[in-house]
């Protein structure tokens, strides 16, 4: 799991990757966090909110992954505390996370609006019956 806290020009964002299932989830701090907030972050909500965002099929998970030489390993540690931001990955399944979300959020208002016309028409039905038979 790695977490990656960055200000976006407004608010402190903290992106959370789950490296083995290609989950990423975006939490928005506000201000500036302390260590304190971060740690109570990680260790009280930083599973659940992994929890409730759907995998996305990764075509690299297929790949073998080799072993890494320490040295390499701690030039890529200190690349990445370097760079700013998520990266290409996480960004285009945050991405993919919110088209869905998109879709999701509108049919259920087209269910909504849909079911309300519906309403309405039956009320003016009714209302006619009622006029015609003159009450």
């Amino acid at each position: 799991m790695k977490l990656t806290v960055y200000f976006d020009g407004q608010f402190w964002l903290g992106v959370l990757e789950d490296e083995r299932c290609t989950r990423v989830c975006r939490y928005v701090f506000g201000k500036e966090p302390k260590d304190e907030e971060v740690l109570e972050f990680i260790r009280d909500r930083a599973l659940p909110l992994l929890e409730n965002v759907n995998p996305v099929a990764d075509s690299t998970t297929n790949e073998q992954q080799r072993r890494i030489n320490p040295k390499r390993m701690i030039r890529l540690a200190a690349k990445q505390m370097k760079g700013r931001g998520a990266g290409t990955k996480a960004e285009e399944v945050m991405r993919l996370e919110l088209e869905l979300r998109k879709k999701e959020r509108k049919t259920r208002t087209k269910e909504v609006r849909e079911r309300e016309a519906e309403l309405q028409r039956e009320l003016r039905v009714a209302k006619a019956k009622r006029k015609h038979r003159g009450k």
